[in-house]
């Protein structure tokens, strides 16, 4: 007899169509588990979802799925209430919390979460792939925090895929904390801090007219994509201090 398979299993799906009538719906709005989704009140033509964890995780052994599908024409939103936190659990292997995005043409998501946080002890592997018709429209951020406050942080892997009409993007992976290959929290990484994030912003317009590539404070640059995408990439104390930046580099790109 096959032992079960220890940890959590959970899987949240989003779809979002147009209405027909000018504005975006949700004909899939599907929770599980610790992954629950809420709607809120659209603005304008983009529908608006909010992602609520209802429980403490992702744990050791857990496994997370969100995945949300934005057809043809399109508008859909997406954050979270609160910050994630990576935690130790009973189980000793690694957490997986996996996002699969899927943009129409002429769609446009954002995706815009909240921090992801990275306990003492935890082992948590994140990937983001996201996948783009032409035309389409993202606005992707992710933060990660090293610890709570005064904490060493976990281990945690990043990567974050992007393709557009099939092609390649954007596809970087970083790793870091105990066990993470050396110099992860060196000169020529992270310097020392403990916050990181990077803000993806892929607009048809930037084919035409691509960024310029230019610092944005001591410790953040925008560089432009061989496509229509721009990549901002920080470092900061904290995570105050990333959201800040961050906010002002959407700014400056829309």
């Amino acid at each position: 007899m096959t032992a079960p398979a220890a940890g959590v299993r959970a899987h949240a799906r989003i779809g979002a169509r147009p209405d027909g009538r000018g504005g975006t719906a949700l004909p899939t709005l599907e929770s599980q588990g610790p992954l629950a989704l809420r709607r809120t009140r659209a603005t304008g033509s983009e529908a608006r979802v909010v992602l609520v964890g209802a429980m403490s995780g992702p744990l050791g052994g857990d496994r997370f799925t969100v995945t949300a599908d934005v057809a043809e024409g399109a508008r859909l939103h997406v954050g979270s209430a609160a910050a994630t936190i990576a935690l130790p659990g009973q189980d000793k292997g690694d957490a997986h919390y996996d996002v699969r995005l899927t943009v129409g043409e002429d769609a446009e998501l954002s995706w815009l979460p909240e921090q992801l946080i990275s306990a003492k002890g935890s082992e948590l592997r994140v990937t983001t792939r996201v996948d783009l018709a032409a035309g389409a429209r993202l606005t992707l951020r992710e933060e990660q925090v090293l610890g709570r406050a005064a904490e060493e942080p976990g281990r945690l892997t990043s990567r974050l895929t992007a393709l557009l009409d099939g092609h390649p993007l954007l596809d970087q992976e970083l790793s870091c904390g105990p066990g993470a290959p050396g110099g992860w929290d060196g000169p020529a990484v992270l310097a020392g801090h403990r916050a990181l994030g990077q803000l993806l912003v892929v607009r048809p317009q930037f084919a035409r007219r691509p960024v310029a590539p230019r610092l944005l404070g001591e410790y953040a640059v925008l560089t432009p994509l061989a496509g229509p995408g721009a990549l901002v990439t920080a470092l900061a104390p904290d995570a105050l201090d990333l959201r800040r930046i961050l906010d002002e580099a959407l700014r400056v790109l829309d």
